[in-house]
């Protein structure tokens, strides 16, 4: 799936996270038209904290696009309120995440 400048500002800031975050490793990703899957290896940081600062960040930053270059504006609010989230408990169920990321691009069309 080709990103659109909103998709490469997802991207940006989710890399981002593990320069904010010491303890957080950004691994596979998927950036959809509306929502994202990834893999976040977190070793003691308050998860909640670690996407709360990703979506004040990425919606600050769409909003300063649609002021600045015109970018289509979102009604509502740019991310849902909560998330899922899952623990990967072993090697199996990682591959199978991973798998289900790689091609979920692929089931969206």
């Amino acid at each position: 799936m080709m990103l659109n400048d909103a998709g490469k500002m997802i991207k940006k800031w989710y890399f981002e996270l593990q320069n904010k975050f010491s303890n957080v490793r950004c691994r596979e990703y998927a950036i959809m038209p509306n929502h994202i899957h990834s893999i976040i290896v977190n070793v003691g940081a308050d998860l909640q904290c670690v996407i709360q600062w990703f979506k004040t960040m990425t919606t600050n930053e769409y909003i300063r696009n649609v002021q600045q270059h015109n970018w289509h504006r979102f009604t509502g609010k740019l991310w849902q309120r909560g998330y899922y989230e899952h623990v990967i408990r072993n090697h199996t169920e990682l591959n199978n995440i991973r798998e289900y990321i790689k091609n979920n691009p692929l089931n969206f069309v």
